[in-house]
């Protein structure tokens, strides 16, 4: 029994390549089922009497029939009477799990392009978020400038000069979404120098960056919008002055990124859902956009003594392992 048993799968798998073949050589699309189905009931008959004279060949080597079975028409009109109506059942079993096969071929290609799509678009998305920044950065940097040109040109000089390497420094990391925070904090340098150049001694800069995230990747010009807003909305409005703090700082397998000021504060009634200040507003898509699966924290609030906090926090990555893993790879 064993061996009959075997002997029908060994013939079937004889005759699998030929069925294979018939399919891949019919005239239609693999979405046209139907007409594969209807195109496959006379190769379905014909390869069904040829698995009946196969069948009967292998069980002539085992021994386990005679055969002299095959000549004549004896085993084709007994195989009529009952047996080729399961090989033939068979036959459309093969055929419709090599259609299932492919059909889920199919939906993991549809679902990996996709896939890729998403990837493309977040990725155009991200692109233009960041290009909004560029040119926003870009306009209020020369409005500094351009305000000490007459009054101190030796100063405008010198800013000029931080400008300069601000561009360097943002060209070198154009195509990039995402840099080792020490990058993003010498860009922010240039920046505070320019600004410590406009207000002087009215404006205190301060920044502390724990060891520990000196390398983390960060969202590429996500600090110096943030210090922007605090020195254009926060200290500029205040006759006094004031200072600005920016930390960085690991909690548990998060970074935590701060930036406080001790300036007018928010507006009664202000809310960053309805903010339309562009900084916060693409800063906010971008962390999103990069953290799609919620893992990542952006806040704006009011200080208990005055000012404003802004809060990110996002999942820790360090560069040098992001480029040994990819070296390995």
């Amino acid at each position: 029994m064993l061996l009959g048993s075997l002997a029908q799968w060994w013939s079937w798998g004889l005759i699998t390549p030929i069925i294979f073949w018939v399919d891949a050589h019919l005239p239609f699309k693999e979405n046209q089922l139907g007409r594969r189905i209807a195109a496959q009931l006379l190769p379905s008959l014909a390869l069904t009497v040829l698995y009946i004279y196969v069948f009967a060949a292998v069980l002539g080597l085992l021994g386990l029939a005679p055969w002299s079975m095959l000549a004549g028409t004896r085993l084709l009109a007994n195989a009529f009477r009952g047996s080729i109506f399961w090989g033939w059942l068979v036959y459309w079993l093969i055929f419709g799990a090599r259609q299932t096969f492919r059909y889920y071929q199919r939906y993991l290609a549809s679902e990996l392009q996709l896939e890729r799509l998403e990837r493309s678009f977040s990725q155009a998305r991200l692109n233009a978020l960041r290009m909004q920044l560029d040119p926003h950065f870009l306009f209020n940097a020369l409005n500094t400038i351009s305000s000490q040109v007459e009054r101190d040109p030796r100063l405008a000089r010198s800013m000029i000069e931080h400008l300069g390497d601000l561009l360097r420094l943002s060209l070198e990391a154009r195509g990039r979404q995402e840099v080792p925070l020490a990058e993003e904090m010498a860009f922010l340098d240039h920046y505070i120098a320019i600004q410590k150049i406009r207000f002087g001694s009215s404006l205190g800069i301060e920044t502390y960056i724990d060891p520990e995230v000196k390398y983390a990747l960060v969202p590429c010009f996500i600090v110096q919008p943030l210090v922007e807003n605090a020195i254009r909305h926060g200290i500029s409005c205040r006759a006094s002055g004031g200072s600005v703090r920016v930390t960085a700082q690991r909690r548990d397998e998060y970074i935590e990124i701060r930036v406080t000021d001790n300036g007018v504060g928010l507006p009664p009634g202000w809310m960053l859902e309805s903010s339309t200040g562009l900084g916060l507003s693409v800063t906010r898509e971008r962390i999103a956009g990069l953290h799609p699966n919620g893992n990542s924290r952006f806040a704006v609030r009011r200080r208990s003594g005055g000012g404003t906090e802004v809060e990110i926090s996002l999942p820790l990555r360090l560069a040098g392992v992001i480029d040994d893993d990819r070296a390995a790879n």
